[in-house]
């Protein structure tokens, strides 16, 4: 399996760091409000990674995170601006821990109406708190992190190695693309070292506050996945994923006070999926119609159809979203359902030279970095097979494990063996040219309540009425 790594830049064969074994961590939601499509777009790439490296025969254990202290809005690190999380609880008048059990509620019910597989193991920022102080305690006894003079601490970005490899950026980018996120606090050695811990002397509304020894307050964002992270999958993680907005500084920092804690490199693979643009850009939950999953179900769109129109698309390419562009999609997917459906399973056997071939195509498709617009492709391969249905949807039924497109997901149709006995009575006769005893045969299926769909790589049996 070849996956891009955003670390190195390049396509890399995936090797992990315990054979057979895959540590997996993707970034969750701050839920301080509903995920909009552009956010699930990122979890849908997750979950076809997850099920190609199942399929590929890994066990993996992925975490995904929820943020629930929340972190800062407008000044990354600012002990001044107030964080997602406070600033709903006060909006809807609600308290954080309401606010954080309802949308986590309703963003799982997204994940699930989309066949996003939930993560095995699911980690609130709050039930954290112990290891984020102890690896603060681990920082400051190595002098890579230090307590500024109001209090704070800070991860010193000079102490840290490689600090811009991931990003790409150096100490020039870094001050130009966040100098308006600086923190105002005087007392940090350098502008752009970021916080760990914020204390209570200048929090006093902050809703979420806990004891440490540097004084009552709160952890930083950036920490959060950190503590996660190895608290439930130890010192070594195999591939880290996240929207590309993730590269800087979050990830970034991520990587920095991790290895600083550990020592050792912690993470060999980083994933990033790219934007979902509206007509005007970015898309946010600030701006113009506000597009969660209830919204496109509201005006009569399945969810799975949306999962389809982001699986036609490369993760890594950004991907533009507009209603026009969902229907053509809708029309693709019910059409593949159609064609899908027209295959009976028929008392033929599964010729599993031919499956074994198609399922290491498939392999080797998604293999190449989640090709997923190639996936859907070969399942119109599939069906111009000259194979029996049987094999055709098995292929398919496999193909699914990965896809989660429901292709499968249709009334079966039980059909006698009379009538397979029938059709290919009919096939002989049109194999001989027979072609008024064939028309005989077709019109005693048809009294039957069955009638027969010639297709170019044989027939299919269809029940009249359905």
């Amino acid at each position: 399996m070849k996956i891009y790594n955003t670390l190195t830049k390049k396509l890399e064969k995936f090797i992990p760091h315990e054979e057979g074994v895959v540590k997996l961590y993707t970034c969750g939601p701050t839920v301080y409000d509903f995920a909009h499509i552009g956010n699930l777009r990122t979890y849908i790439f997750e979950d076809i990674l997850e099920k190609s490296l199942i399929f590929e025969g890994y066990k993996v254990s992925r975490v995904m995170n929820i943020t629930d202290v929340g972190h800062l809005v407008g000044d990354a690190d600012s002990a001044d601006a107030d964080d997602k999380m406070s600033k709903s609880a006060k909006e809807k008048n609600k308290s954080v821990m309401e606010i954080a059990e309802f949308y986590t509620d309703a963003f799982f019910e997204d994940l699930k109406k989309l066949n996003i597989k939930k993560p095995s193991i699911v980690s609130k920022a709050t039930d954290n708190i112990d290891m984020y102080i102890k690896i603060i305690e681990v920082l400051l006894s190595k002098d890579i992190a230090y307590q500024s003079s109001n209090g704070n601490i800070y991860f010193d970005i000079t102490k840290a190695n490689n600090y811009y490899e991931l990003s790409g950026k150096n100490a020039v980018d870094l001050k130009v693309a966040v100098r308006d996120e600086v923190s105002k606090d005087d007392g940090k050695r350098n502008a752009f070292d970021f916080g760990l811990w914020f204390v209570s002397s200048k929090f006093e509304n902050h809703l979420l506050q806990w004891d440490s020894p540097w004084g009552r307050g709160y952890p930083g964002w950036h920490i959060e996945c950190t503590g996660i992270a190895i608290n439930n999958l130890g010192e070594y993680l195999d591939i880290h994923c996240g929207a590309v907005d993730n590269v800087f500084p979050h990830h970034t920092n991520e990587i920095a006070q991790s290895e600083a804690y550990l020592g050792h490199k912690w993470c060999n693979y980083w994933m990033h999926g790219e934007f979902l643009n509206d007509l005007t850009g970015k898309m946010s939950k600030s701006k113009g119609e506000f597009l969660t999953l209830n919204l496109l179900i509201e005006k009569g769109y399945d969810p799975i159809v949306y999962r389809f129109f982001c699986l036609n698309s490369h993760y890594r390419k950004q991907l533009v979203f507009s209603y026009e562009a969902l229907d053509k999609a809708k029309d693709v997917y019910n059409s593949l359902k159609g064609k899908i459906k027209s295959l009976v399973v028929n008392k033929k056997d599964v010729d599993n030279s031919v499956l074994n071939l198609y399922i290491d195509k498939f392999k080797d498709t998604i293999g190449e970095d989640l090709n997923t617009a190639n996936a859907i492709t070969l399942i119109y391969d599939v069906l111009k097979l000259d194979a029996s249905s049987s094999t055709k949807l098995e292929i398919i039924k496999k193909y699914d494990e990965v896809l989660s497109l429901n292709l499968l997901s249709f009334n079966s149709i039980d059909i006698p063996s009379e009538i397979f006995d029938l059709a290919e009575q009919r096939k002989n006769y049109k194999v001989n040219h027979d072609y008024n005893s064939a028309d005989m045969i077709r019109n005693k299926i048809r009294e039957k309540g069955y009638d027969i769909k010639d297709t170019r790589d044989g027939y299919n049996i269809i029940k009249l009425g359905e």
